[in-house]
């Protein structure tokens, strides 16, 4: 079975158990820790985490995906939704510890970005370029939050927003990021 069929399996199983399904929960459990343990492994060895740091990470992904089911959009797929928050829970462990993590504007947007990915995409990807056709404050607090690496609450005390109000500005800047990288550039000027 291919990646994409089974991630269609995993995201038919977790629409039943949004619907009610206790025993499609359970094998979407059973089907995706494998999966959730090789990425959390790999974004370990990626970040220069210890491999150990990879087992806690997946029991806080497991505990993300349940309380937050409720989040995913039913019409997505569910590997990218997946793949966020193994890469969020990584970070936050790795910052709870006390290491500094940056997250490069690149990762976001690769992770945002539609299957329809032109061989090209890559030669159009120009972070800085992108950010600048962001407006203020979403423009600081992507730099701030994906580049500096600092903290939701560390930025909102910066700009003298509320941690909701930078969660959103947030959500809705990469959501323009990822679209003018889809869109290419000087299309949407």
């Amino acid at each position: 079975m291919n990646y994409s069929a089974r991630e269609e399996e995993w995201a038919g199983w977790m629409r039943q158990a949004l619907d009610g399904d206790a025993h499609a929960y359970q094998r979407f459990l059973l089907a995706v820790t494998p999966h959730l343990r090789a990425m959390a492994r790999r974004r370990c060895d990626h970040f220069g985490a210890p491999a150990s740091e990879a087992e806690d990470v997946v029991q806080e992904v497991l505990l993300a995906v349940h309380l937050k089911r409720g989040t995913w959009d039913t019409a997505r797929p569910i590997g990218p939704w997946l793949s966020t928050i193994v890469r969020n829970k990584l970070i936050d462990s790795l910052r709870r510890r006390g290491r500094h993590v940056t997250v490069p504007i690149e990762d976001v947007i690769e992770t945002l970005e539609s299957s329809e990915q032109t061989e090209d995409a890559m030669d159009r990807l120009d972070a800085k370029h992108l950010l600048e056709r962001l407006k203020d404050p979403q423009r600081d607090i992507v730099r701030s939050i994906s580049m500096d690496g600092a903290g939701i609450r560390e930025t909102a005390e910066r700009l003298r927003m509320s941690e909701g109000a930078v969660r959103v500005a947030l959500h809705r800047a990469l959501k323009t990021l990822a679209a003018l990288y889809r869109s290419g550039p000087g299309e949407d000027e």
